[in-house]
């Protein structure tokens, strides 16, 4: 590898860690606006996982402020939260103080082998290295269990959302150029609302079998909470307030024009993967 080669994979590692880390300083925003997930999501789990999520030993991965968590919890889950950030942690100990919060990632779990029904990353699972958070999620899996991963993307079918990314797009693009007072990152060009841009699950890379899942649906949510929404994404969280807002300040604008009452339609799309650790061989 060049010296070049390997500046350039520093900067992007740097980037990255950035980026991942981004969130414990708007973790009490991130917990008010995100939008969680429909309740057939937890259905869909259920019917590739093969068991019902009722007491279930489940780790959540990634939980930051408890999204997942509590609805995995509502559905009688036992579930044993794992987070690295310092502020997600807090705001989960906030939302969420009777259920146990271990501090880690998916790299290097700190629970017992063979010790979960379930383990599931929702929103989490690109921030891992495959090549470490595949073994660690298989070693913690009893036999027969299951690995489920899911992301909210924005369906950019719907037109004003597909508008809306390539305004994001071009913005984030022009502060990329600008260099070094655009932030650590300007993010991917898929926009903000589709996830960090390694989320994108065809090009996922395991040794596992995934069977999959898409479920639609909408939430309606005041402008202001759509755009507090887009704000609390990786790609304007390391852009800073001030260019953040720049770009805030003109969405709001485009959007009145779309929804003159201030009340958004937003469209998504959760993208389920499921995965089941093999069952132990049976003994000679």
């Amino acid at each position: 590898m060049t010296s070049a080669s390997s500046s350039a994979n520093a900067r992007a590692s740097a980037r990255a860690h950035a980026r991942a880390r981004s969130f414990d300083g708007a973790a009490a925003q991130y917990a008010a606006y995100r939008p969680s997930y429909p309740p057939a999501l937890l259905d869909a789990v259920e019917r590739l996982a093969g068991r019902p999520l009722a007491d279930a030993r489940v780790v959540d991965v990634g939980a930051g402020t408890g999204i997942a968590t509590a609805l995995l919890t509502a559905r009688g889950a036992r579930v044993v939260a794992v987070e690295p950030g310092d502020g997600m942690a807090e705001q989960f100990r906030r939302t969420l103080p009777h259920v146990p919060l271990v501090r880690g990632d998916g790299n290097a779990l700190p629970l017992a082998d063979a010790s979960a029904d379930l383990i599931t990353y929702a929103q989490a699972w690109h921030w891992t290295d495959q090549e470490r958070s595949v073994p660690e999620a298989l070693r913690v899996l009893r036999p027969g269990g299951a690995l489920a991963l899911w992301w909210n993307k924005t369906d950019h079918e719907t037109p004003w959302l597909g508008e809306q990314s390539a305004r994001m797009a071009r913005f984030l693009a022009r502060d990329d150029e600008a260099g070094p007072t655009s932030g650590p990152t300007s993010g991917p060009t898929s926009g903000p609302t589709s996830g960090h841009s390694a989320d994108r699950t065809d090009d996922l890379t395991t040794e596992l079998d995934f069977r999959r899942d898409r479920l639609r649906w909408t939430r309606r949510v005041p402008v202001d909470t759509h755009l507090a929404n887009l704000g609390t994404h990786s790609a304007f969280l390391v852009l800073g307030e001030e260019r953040s807002a720049v770009f805030l300040a003109a969405e709001r604008t485009e959007l009145l024009k779309v929804f003159p009452d201030g009340i958004v339609e937003e469209s998504y799309v959760v993208d389920l993967l499921v995965a089941l650790r093999p069952p132990s061989p049976s003994p000679a």
